[in-house]
């Protein structure tokens, strides 16, 4: 059984176990069908956050009625890739994907930060060369929303190989907005495609790449092979990075490795380790913020200096990178 971790929705939603199944009639326009949802199907975060359908930032107050929220389904359709859904709430907008009901984007109305591995990226940027920063596995926008808020000159090149998820992004979680050139001169430039194919590639090569790659609530297989690392690093400009989320601690796997005496259960963190032989950092989010494996490519960064570049909620996350040491 794959380590995903369920959310009910009780803990924000607590009406929704009790509401009427949703009827989502697609439109006329659209040859797409139906996905199946129910009120009570289980829904998962994207690819594991515990406790909270959406993580409140570090610092934040809540009470007992912040957690008594309704939700509104903006919009239910399949495409060829995805069972997309939408949910507005009060506070946040969420985005589930396929059939295990994953949230794979969050749209927050107030502050940007997620309280997840989302936040993350968004520290890139001071630590690459400047350039086009790629994310691979667009999605809803979460990052690029993050990442132009923090560094609003930014030039990102977003890739999404869902179209129709695209056109929702666009339609009710604020993509299009990122998409025209902000006062600082940043934009976000959407492709249609596999992020994975050779044809994807900017002159001169990418200041530093993000990869978000997931379908059915796993991990692409692809990156968990030691050649596609080979392959992305050749993407990058000199000193570029990738910053990779590699997903939870993979349970079925029979090899089981330790990384400076962390044991470590997921097979494209030790890809990874292996394409960049002494050149790869790695960091394990809390229990709270889902317990995802990140990876981070290039020499080991001065953390002191980095963390003194981010806003403050991000100096002390930047400070728990680890240098990844060879496997046994």
């Amino acid at each position: 059984m794959h380590c995903w971790s369920l959310i009910s929705f009780k803990c924000v939603f607590p009406r929704c176990s009790s509401a009427p199944i949703p009827s989502f009639p697609y439109p006329s326009s659209c040859s797409c069908s139906t996905p199946t949802f129910s009120a009570g199907s289980p829904i998962f975060f994207h690819p594991k956050v515990k406790a909270r359908a959406v993580p409140e930032p570090t610092g934040s107050a809540s009470t007992a009625q912040d957690e008594q929220e309704d939700f509104q389904v903006l919009t239910a359709i399949k495409s060829e890739y995805n069972d997309i859904l939408i949910l507005d709430t009060p506070k946040s907008r969420l985005l589930l994907l396929d059939s295990t009901h994953n949230v794979h984007s969050i749209f927050n109305k107030e502050e940007k930060r997620t309280g997840s591995y989302w936040d993350e990226f968004a520290s890139l940027p001071a630590i690459v060369p400047e350039g086009p920063i790629a994310i691979f596995g667009l999605g809803g926008g979460t990052a690029a929303h993050l990442l132009l808020d923090l560094w609003p000159s930014l030039k990102l090149e977003g890739w999404e190989i869902d179209e129709i998820l695209i056109h929702k992004s666009r339609e009710y979680l604020g993509l299009s907005d990122l998409e025209k050139h902000n006062q600082a001169g940043g934009i976000l430039h959407v492709h249609v495609g596999d992020a994975l194919s050779p044809l994807v590639n900017v002159p001169g090569g990418f200041a530093g790449i993000i990869i978000d790659l997931f379908s059915e609530g796993k991990v692409l297989p692809q990156l968990q092979q030691y050649g596609t690392w080979l392959i992305l690093k050749d993407k990058l400009m000199a000193n570029g990075r990738l910053m990779v989320n590699c997903g939870g601690a993979d349970y079925n796997s029979a090899q089981i490795s330790s990384i400076n005496g962390v044991w470590v259960k997921n097979s494209t963190l030790k890809a990874l380790c292996r394409a960049f032989p002494g050149q790869l950092s790695w960091k394990k989010m809390s229990e709270r913020e889902g317990e995802n494996y990140l990876a981070l490519t290039g020499p080991f960064p001065d953390l002191k200096s980095w963390s003194a570049t981010v806003p403050g909620w991000l100096s002390s996350n930047v400070e728990q990178w680890r240098p990844c040491g060879p496997f046994p």
